[in-house]
This record gives structure tokens, C-alpha cells and sequence, in this order.
């Protein structure tokens, strides 16, 4: 064997190379397809600029001059004003079930407040989520017509009034971890029982697939809520994040939530066949859910076709369940939509999967 350095030998391993990742497809589509992802997401879908937030009006004064001052503020593109309420109270339930943003309260005694010195206008906002805490502070200084108020918008963030940022970050994070964890873990079970030779002697025994993918799956739910609760506990003790809803509803949400990323872990081992490859996909898919569920960037702020990718991610539905079961206090009957979407999710994933290791064990 020689010691000399070769060129030519150095050439002969590197097409090799290349070869051999032209044959693993889905090795080549990450070296493409991950780049292309980053660069569509940040480049067209995340949007910090946020507009046409969801809003309600209460306007108890309803005269000419109120109506024209919901049109002002309507031109700003923060919010839409697109929901009358005859009462400030039904604003709450909505802010509260996430179904608006902010509530623009316009009181009886609007025109004298016009000439005086108190603010005219009164904005409720959700605390809960910051981006709509800074969105609200850019109308705050809206100069109103007839008035000589610097501050004629009196904004009153409900659910964090402190503007505490971990109030925020720590319902998502149980969210993105439990993604990251569930998803991995379960996305290399059967790859590595596949390459340790086990799945062969699984073949030889009683088990369907059902059962052998329920098996895989059933200790990761364990993990997982050990999980949430340790997410839970250290937020309490360290940043003070309450859980002002019901505990119970958020590990129900949570547990709903581990099932879909469990099932998402286990489809994706049966698309691939190395562990290499299964954190690859299962990176691959963790890039879309923590940039398009709300969690880093503003969900209102990106365009439609990004919007519609992140109504199918399971991601985006968790934590509106968990801001707000935590933060605004609502129930799982006023969040029932986001939960549907999230077993709907589960479930046909769940199948789908449990037929593609069916037919692996063929």
C-alpha cells in the first residue's frame, strides 16, 4: 500500500460518493429541498409587519363622529374592525376563545371626551400573544380628528398586562419540544429495530401492525407528558407562567397533540432506512411547524397560501390550545375547533401510518 498522497484515488472516492448519494433520494432531496424551504419561508411566508389582525367594535355611542373614527383606525390595516358587539362583556368571551384579537371600546360619553383629557378610546387587546401587543401600541398615538389628545387610544392588554415575554415563549415551547422529541424519537423506532435485525424476529411473531406500532408508540406518550410537566413546573417556579384554565384540558390537548406527533415519527420511519435519514425527514418536517404555527413569527402576518400550510400542521393548533388554556383561561369548548383539527390530524395520520407498517411487515 502506498504512502503517497493520490490524487486520482482521492477523485476515484469522491464520485463514489457521488454516486452513491444520487442512489439515496431522499438524502438528495433534503440537499435541495431544505435550503428551498428556508428560503421560500423567510424569504416570502414570515412577515413580522402584521396586518388585518381579527377585531371586534363596541361603539356605544354610535354617532356620525364615532363611525368616522372607526374608519380612521380601520385605515391604519392593524386590525379589521369587522364585528359589531352591543356590549363590551361579549368582546371578553370573544378575546378570550381566541375568535378576535383586540376589541375597540368607543363609550357612551365619547364626544365629551373629545374636549377633555381622558382618552377617548379604549383597545383590549390579548396579552397572550405579543406581536398583537406591539401591533396595538402603532394606533396608540392615532391622532383622532377633533381632538388635541396625544394619546386618544388608551390600550389595555388583558392576560399578560406586565408584557411578560415568557408568558408568551412557554406555552409554545411545550409545543416545539414535544415536536422535536416525539417526532425524532419515533421517527428512527422501526428504522432501528430494521437495522439491529429485530424487526425480522418481530415479523416471526403474533404481532399485527397495530399492535407493534402502538407498542412503539405507547412509552413515548409516557415521555411525553413527563415532559409537559416538567415544562410546566419549571415555568411556574422560573418565570411565573400561570395556568389559569384547566389543567386537565391542557394534558388532554397535550396528549392529543403527543399522538400526532408520535403517529407523524412512526409514518415517517416507513418512508425511509437509515437512522441518518429519519432525523433528516424528521428535521424536514419540524422546519415548516416552528416557522408557520405562531410560535416565532406572527401567524397574521404571513400570506394566505403560508396560512392554509400552517392550518394542517399540528404545531399551529397546540399552541392555541395551550395560550389559551394557560393565559386567557378558556376551555376545551371554547377551543373545540383547534382540537378537532388536531385529532383529525391524529387520526388519519395514525391510520396511515399503521397501514404503511403493514405493509413494511409484509
Amino acid at each position: 500500500m502506498s504512502d503517497r498522497f493520490s490524487f486520482a484515488r482521492l477523485l476515484a472516492v469522491v464520485i463514489k460518493e457521488l454516486r452513491q448519494l444520487r442512489r439515496d433520494r431522499l438524502t438528495y432531496g433534503m440537499i435541495i429541498g431544505i435550503p428551498t424551504l428556508q428560503l421560500i419561508l423567510f424569504g416570502y411566508a414570515i412577515n413580522m409587519d402584521v396586518r388585518h389582525l381579527p377585531a371586534a367594535v363596541a361603539d356605544q355611542a354610535q354617532t356620525q363622529t364615532s363611525r368616522q373614527v372607526v374608519e380612521e383606525l380601520q385605515q391604519s390595516r392593524v386590525f379589521n374592525f369587522n364585528r359589531a358587539l352591543h356590549h363590551p362583556a361579549t368582546g371578553e368571551a370573544l378575546l378570550r376563545r381566541g375568535e378576535v384579537k383586540a376589541v375597540l371600546i368607543i363609550p357612551a360619553d365619547f364626544e365629551r371626551r373629545l374636549q377633555g383629557q381622558r382618552p377617548p378610546l379604549q383597545l383590549i387587546v390579548d396579552g397572550s400573544d405579543q406581536v398583537v401587543q406591539q401591533a396595538a401600541r402603532q394606533i396608540a398615538q392615532f391622532p383622532l380628528r377633533g381632538t388635541t389628545t396625544t394619546a386618544s387610544v388608551e390600550v389595555l392588554p388583558y392576560y399578560n398586562p406586565h408584557r411578560n415575554a415568557p408568558l408568551n415563549t412557554v406555552p409554545g415551547l411545550i409545543g416545539v419540544i414535544l415536536t422535536m422529541t416525539m417526532v425524532m424519537f419515533t421517527a428512527i423506532a422501526l428504522v432501528r429495530e430494521r437495522e439491529q435485525g429485530n424487526l425480522e424476529f418481530l415479523i416471526t411473531t403474533p404481532l399485527s401492525s397495530a399492535e407493534l406500532t402502538l407498542g412503539k408508540v405507547l412509552p413515548f406518550v409516557a415521555i411525553g407528558l413527563i415532559q409537559t410537566s416538567l415544562v410546566l413546573l419549571l415555568g411556574k417556579w422560573i418565570f411565573q407562567v400561570p395556568v389559569r384554565g384547566s389543567p386537565l384540558e391542557l394534558y388532554l390537548a397535550a396528549l392529543l397533540f403527543i399522538i400526532a406527533s408520535l403517529a407523524l415519527g412512526i409514518f415517517i420511519s416507513t418512508l425511509v432506512r437509515s437512522q441518518f435519514q429519519a432525523i433528516q425527514a424528521a428535521i424536514f418536517t419540524f422546519l415548516p411547524q416552528i416557522l408557520l404555527s405562531g410560535f416565532m413569527f406572527p401567524y397574521e402576518g404571513m400570506p394566505k397560501a403560508a396560512q392554509w400550510i400552517a392550518e394542517v400542521l399540528p404545531l399551529t393548533h397546540f399552541i392555541r390550545l395551550a395560550r389559551g388554556i394557560m393565559l386567557r383561561g378558556a376551555g376545551l369548548d371554547d377551543l373545540w375547533p383547534e382540537l378537532l383539527a388536531l385529532a383529525v390530524f391524529a387520526a388519519a395520520l395514525l391510520v396511515v401510518a399503521v397501514a404503511r407498517v403493514h405493509k413494511r411487515l409484509d
